[in-house]
């Protein structure tokens, strides 16, 4: 069994906000009328071109384990929230 990575206060705080962060500079650029496309790379497959910020949220994945939790939640959020209410297109 790996051993476990801990953080406290501050310093867990500071990283999970930072993969907040990224999560959120990735997905503002498809925000809006004038939003940009992402290219995702896949792992199998092309890449896929998207302007739908809740699947470029849902394809982000970073390494540091503490940021990836911060992304992690955004992203369930996004998801969830997309599920309930949709984003108003057809």
């Amino acid at each position: 069994m790996a051993a476990k990575q801990l953080k406290f206060d501050i310093d867990a705080r500071e990283a999970i906000r930072t993969g907040v962060d990224k999560l959120a500079d990735a997905v503002k650029v498809t925000l809006g009328p004038k939003g940009h496309n992402v290219i995702l790379d896949k792992k199998f497959g092309s890449p896929t071109v998207t302007k739908d910020g809740v699947t470029v949220a849902k394809e982000i994945e970073l390494e540091d384990p503490f940021e990836n939790m911060g992304a992690q939640m955004v992203r369930e959020v996004a998801s969830k929230t997309s599920d309930v209410a949709g984003d108003g297109t057809t």
